[in-house]
């Protein structure tokens, strides 16, 4: 399929030709779904906790006699039922990571690459080159071409200029072809991939 190339001066820079085995696929939420879950589960650090019975410090003492008080049998002021004591069945330092096949992996960036392209929100752009690195003037280029919530994708380098600009823009992502990833292309309105992402990213999962 065929779209147009715009430049940040919102121009026509003529068109280019995108593979239909990388952005014409159907969209399958349930692919999305697994990759976007496979991402975040990896985010998690794990490292909350309680403390067990054993990392208690307080008396060993018998609280009380046996029998005769009226009250329930107790030895240890460590248990769960008195206040500072350990919790049962608390969280526990662990990995949250889940396993995906690659396949599948590669299948989901596929799969929200042609979901952009078949809601209109992936525009193709000439180059991210930016030499002032003004936020501000990057603001208003953006706000010219109607990008709110955008990710943008270059090639295997970033321009400085651009990242610098782009930096304090809210709602806008900059990456690399390399960083591209489901959960980043999903949680913003529009996709804007370079010429150079577009030939990386087509090498990359073809």
């Amino acid at each position: 399929m065929k779209t147009d190339v715009i430049t940040l001066d919102a121009g026509v820079a003529g068109e280019i030709e995108l593979d239909d085995l990388i952005f014409g696929l159907p969209a399958r939420v349930d692919i999305l779904h697994r990759c976007v879950t496979w991402q975040l589960n990896k985010r998690r650090a794990g490292t909350h906790r309680v403390k067990t019975v054993s990392e208690i410090t307080a008396t060993t003492k018998k609280m009380y006699k046996q029998k005769g008080t009226g009250h329930a049998r107790h030895g240890s002021k460590k248990v769960s039922q008195f206040r500072g004591g350990a919790k049962v069945m608390g969280p526990v330092v662990r990995s949250h990571a889940t396993d995906l096949p690659k396949k599948m992996r590669r299948l989901a960036l596929k799969t929200a690459l042609s979901v952009k392209q078949a809601e209109g929100k992936l525009k193709v752009l000439d180059t991210a080159a930016f030499d002032e690195g003004k936020t501000k003037v990057l603001a208003e280029k953006f706000e010219k071409l109607g990008w709110g919530s955008v990710l943008v994708v270059d090639g295997d380098t970033l321009n400085e200029g651009f990242a610098r600009a782009a930096r304090n823009l809210i709602g806008v992502d900059v990456l690399p072809q390399i960083g591209a990833n489901v959960y980043d292309i999903l949680r913003r309105d529009t996709l804007v991939l370079t010429r150079a992402a577009v030939d990386s990213l087509e090498a990359r999962l073809r």
